[in-house]
């Protein structure tokens, strides 16, 4: 039998071992969260961005400027507007460039970001097969045509992954009252470039970027621009003007971003340097931009000096 001393000397060496885990578990923990929480490496920036940036050729053609004079790589993560912004929610990216303003605005409410500034425009066109079944070349706004395909219950497809092209498109077949489904309407979950291609194998109508459709015609020899106008300045849906805007993540919500590679890209993209690219890209191959500078910047210096 044992000694109450011995019991107590038991007592106290299970404590300590108890202890001794516990301690060693909160450490583990703790490394973890720190390591979780480590800033990314100074010379990477995780960009965050739908798709139409990426598949028009736009950051193709401006990013390397910038990776030159910030000495970075940049990463670019191309997705739909939503899965952009949830990855910015995550702490997964440094900086985000999306085409959504309600929900960029939501994402700043959210306190993920400080602040939203705008960089560019363009607009979304309604394209088609040749044929126009639904017969949506004649009408003038976006509403209509809806309305239409639906009526002929014409093939649509919808890049159905919670993007800012479908954000759109889902707020046109409102406008129409219409909830659309059936065999005739094809959510793909997928970017605006694979949608494309789906459409044109399917002779479908989709909704696309301007700048998406342009990069990517001459790829699609069934279908054909059906609503939109040769250029922005002819669309004649003003609804259909489709605003982007950039957000640097918030490092007091998310500290292990790369703050300071992500307050050196959006102020290089706003500035009137950047934006005179953008306002460029696309002028010899389309003889338009496929995209528009928009940042407050850049409207300043086009202002004459009195």
């Amino acid at each position: 039998m044992l000694t109450p001393a011995a019991r107590m000397d038991g007592a106290m060496t299970h404590i300590r071992s108890r202890f001794a885990w516990v301690l060693v578990t909160a450490c583990l923990a703790a490394a973890a969260t720190a390591a979780a929480q480590a800033p990314v490496k100074p010379g990477v920036l995780r960009l965050a961005t739908t798709t139409s940036t990426d598949d028009s050729g736009l950051l193709r053609a401006i990013l390397p400027a910038f990776e030159k004079l910030c000495a970075c790589r940049v990463d670019v993560i191309a997705v739909g507007t939503g899965q952009a912004l949830e990855i910015g929610r995550r702490g997964d990216a440094d900086v985000v460039l999306t085409h959504a303003y309600q929900s960029e605005l939501k994402f700043i409410a959210e306190h993920h970001a400080r602040e939203r500034f705008d960089v560019m425009y363009n607009d979304f066109v309604v394209v088609g097969p040749a044929a126009d079944p639904a017969k949506i070349a004649s009408r003038r706004s976006a509403r209509e045509a809806f309305a239409a395909i639906a009526a002929a219950k014409a093939p649509f497809a919808s890049r159905g992954d919670n993007s800012g092209t479908e954000t759109a498109e889902m707020a046109i077949w409102a406008s129409a009252d219409l909830k659309p489904a059936g065999a005739w309407y094809r959510s793909l979950g997928q970017g605006m470039g694979e949608t494309l291609i789906v459409a044109n194998e399917q002779r479908a109508y989709t909704l696309s970027d301007r700048g998406t459709w342009l990069a990517m015609r001459d790829k699609l020899p069934n279908l054909r621009l059906l609503l939109g106008g040769r250029s922005i300045a002819e669309n004649p849906d003003f609804a259909l003007r489709n605003r982007y805007g950039v957000m640097a993540v918030d490092p007091r919500v998310h500290p292990g971003v790369n703050a300071e590679a992500a307050r050196k890209f959006v102020e290089w993209l706003v500035s009137p340097e950047t934006q005179r690219v953008i306002a460029a890209f696309g002028m010899t191959r389309f003889g338009q931009p496929l995209f528009y500078p928009d940042s407050d910047r850049w409207k300043a210096s086009q202002v004459p000096a009195r």
